[in-house]
This record gives C-alpha cells, structure tokens and sequence, in this order.
C-alpha cells in the first residue's frame, strides 16, 4: 500500500532530499503552472536538488579554503593592470593545470592584485570540484615550523599536502623562519606531482635564495615548483 501524500515530508527528510522538502509547495506549483509531465515534474524537482546540493558543496569548500576575503575574476579591473593577460587568467581559471598538479607562481610588485587573482582562483577550483586551502606564508611556515619544535611536523606536513590546491599567499614579504628552506623544501617535495600549489611573491625567483636565507635549497625547491609550472608576471602599474 502506498504512503499518503500527508507522509511526503517524512518521506523526503528520511532521503535527504532537503531542498525538494523546504521547496516542495512551490515547485509543485511551477510544475502545474507549466503543465508538466510526471517526468517533466520529476526532473524540476531534481534539478532544485541537484543545485542546492552544489551550492551546499561550494560553501562547504570556501569555508574550508580559510580565504581572507571574497574575490572574484568578475571583480578584477585589467583595465588598471595592463600587464595582466584576460586570456592566460581565463585560460588558468579552467583549472586544468590543477587537474594536472602543476605549480602557478603569481609574481609582481605590491598593489598589482596578485591576491585578488589567486583568491578568485581558488574559488573557481572550487566550483569545479577541487579541494583547496589558503594560507599566508608566514602563517604556513610558522605552523610547519611549531609542528617541529612539538614533534608534529608529519601531521603538519599530512595537512598541508592533502588539499588538491594549496594557496601560499605574499612569499618574501616578511622574514622567514631560520629553518624556513628546509620546512617549505619538504612541503613542496611532499605535494610534488600530486597536488598543485599557487604561490604569491613580490620577489622574483631569482630573489628567492635571500627570502629563504639558504640559496642551495630554494633552488631545490624551485627544481620542483617550475618543473611542471605556470608563471604570471603581474608587474606594471600599481593600484
């Protein structure tokens, strides 16, 4: 014997099918008004459930990346920043090199938008499925390197590497860690050809042996990041 239409509610909650239950009254009524068939109707009620579930997904993920603030490719003014390719960014927002587990190094002077730029792809990896996580470098290495000084660095490093992009924000901004080369070394050797990493600089690569303080292992480090690498030059006029 079937259910009653009274059991619906119950029926949908125990399925989990929240955005049908919470919009069932008005997409019922959308179905009638357009005249739709059972399967007509069944698909509408779907698609409601299908795109709340997404949106669910989305919001889940940008909690999880830690963003400082909300960013969007929309949002960014080319027009101020000439020096910036629309077409290498739209290019890079398909986020095939994240598919790929390559590296993007962001670089350029300070005001040029290279964190906007790196936020907003983040949330276009997230919109097509890939995990991603957002840190300051100062943040990343002092956590790298309290998880050594307590004999966690393994967990910190498991941490780190398990985000399919990992967001390094304003490298060789401030000073670094004593042991920083060292700490980043293993991060980046961890996430080689398994998980991408966008990084953004104000110092060029061939700066980077000062910003780690040891020139032997930042070449190291960047053997691996332009191995399978992108690189964008934001310098030009500052905004």
């Amino acid at each position: 014997m079937s259910a009653g239409a009274d059991a619906l509610p119950e029926m949908l909650t125990r399925l989990k099918l929240r955005a049908i239950r919470e919009g069932l009254d008005g997409l019922l009524a959308d179905a009638a008004r357009g005249e739709l068939s059972l399967r007509e109707a069944l698909a509408l009620l779907c698609d409601a459930e299908m795109r709340r579930r997404e949106e669910r997904r989305i919001q889940m993920g940008t909690s999880i990346a830690k963003f400082p603030f909300v960013r969007t490719l929309d949002g960014f003014d080319f027009k101020a920043q000439p020096s910036i390719d629309a077409k290498q960014i739209r290019e890079l927002a398909t986020c095939r090199w994240v598919a790929n587990g390559d590296a993007l190094l962001v670089l350029g002077p300070p005001g040029v938008g290279k964190t906007h730029l790196a936020v907003a792809l983040g949330r276009e990896a997230i919109r097509l499925g890939y995990s991603v996580l957002f840190s300051s470098a100062i943040g990343l290495i002092t956590a790298l390197a309290k998880g050594h000084a307590e004999g966690k660095l393994e967990e910190k490093l498991t941490f780190y590497g398990k985000p399919k992009l990992l967001i390094i924000d304003e490298l060789g901004y401030l000073p670094l860690e004593p042991n920083a080369a060292h700490l980043f070394f293993q991060l980046v050797s961890r996430r080689y050809e398994r998980g991408s990493l966008l990084v953004t600089s104000n110092r060029s690569v061939s700066e980077w042996g000062e910003v780690f303080g040891d020139a032997v292992v930042a070449t190291a480090i960047l053997d691996r990041l332009l191995h399978h690498s992108h690189v964008l030059d934001t310098a030009g006029t500052q905004s």
